[in-house]
């Protein structure tokens, strides 16, 4: 922080000064949105790829006369096989409530040859996909068995990469705030000239005037970085609540103890402020020799 009173031997500069504030306030409130929808994403991908790993389904397609029959033996072959925690057949009204969004509420299940389906509940522990895909073969003939992993493998992938895109875009808000500051600290080193050559004249070293420097511009930036924080933390608060659906932008925020991460945005500015403006401050000094 340097001594208190350094600053005070640099006359304030209007500009420099508000365009320090105003970077810091926007860039971090732009990094409470990157922060809120990675997290978000990231909880949503997850909630799907965990209802999808505990969750398997039995296709079984087969004449109208041996549908009934197959379906009766995959069932007692499901209730036998360990790792299974339950398993029911899904009736026209579920199965057509399925096809509805892309056929219609009318769609005529006794004309169309659409696969019975068996919805199964797996235990922690999980199943032998390969066992048990073998004595379908044999008891079932129609039976196939799906476990999701084609639908939850995606999903799995998608997560990990929109958290590195989260994290991307707050390294480029980090640089861009950074870029910012260290342009406000150099017109405001040129602007002082005359008096940085004053001070040299009375025996002040270059550490002392570039700890003034450093010192105004990093409080600066950590006060407009808290301003910017606190009204992106409002903001992601009065948006809407997930909802039963898991819908995806009624989602956008944070949970439990995620509301401290934005916290770390002010002081995380600061720091980037002291390092940019303690770069531009020696350069400036050094070629003003």
């Amino acid at each position: 922080m340097g001594r208190s009173g350094a600053d005070r031997v640099v006359p304030p500069t209007g500009f420099t000064a508000r365009l320090t504030v105003f970077t810091a306030a926007a860039m971090a409130f732009l990094a409470v949105f990157a922060l809120a929808l990675s997290l978000a994403t990231d909880r949503l991908a997850s909630r799907w790829s965990e209802a999808l790993a505990r969750t398997a389904t039995v296709r079984i397609s087969a004449p109208a006369g041996q549908v009934a029959a197959q379906v009766d033996a995959a069932m007692e072959v499901l209730r036998t096989t360990p790792g299974v925690d339950s398993a029911r057949p899904l009736s026209d009204a579920e199965r057509r409530a399925l096809l509805e969004p892309w056929f219609g509420p009318d769609l005529p299940l006794d004309r169309l040859r659409i696969p019975a389906l068996i919805e199964v509940v797996e235990t922690p522990t999980g199943i032998d996909t390969t066992g048990l895909r073998a004595r379908l073969a044999g008891e079932a003939p129609g039976a196939i068995f799906d476990d999701h992993t084609r639908w939850r493998a995606p999903l799995v992938r998608a997560a990990g990469r929109l958290r590195m895109l989260g994290l991307f875009s707050l390294l480029l808000i980090s640089a861009a705030t950074a870029a910012m500051i260290t342009l406000a600290a150099q017109a405001a080193l040129a602007a002082n000239a005359r008096v940085i050559a004053t001070l040299r004249l009375v025996g002040a070293l270059d550490t002392y005037i570039a700890r003034a420097f450093v010192r105004r511009f990093t409080l600066r930036a950590f006060a407009g970085a808290l301003a910017g924080t606190l009204a992106g933390l409002a903001t992601v608060a009065s948006l809407p609540r997930a909802d039963a659906a898991g819908g995806f932008l009624t989602g956008l925020g944070f949970t439990g103890a995620e509301w401290a991460l934005p916290l770390l945005i002010p002081p995380i500015t600061a720091a980037v402020a002291f390092a940019a403006t303690r770069f531009a401050a020696f350069r400036q000094l050094r070629e003003t020799t």
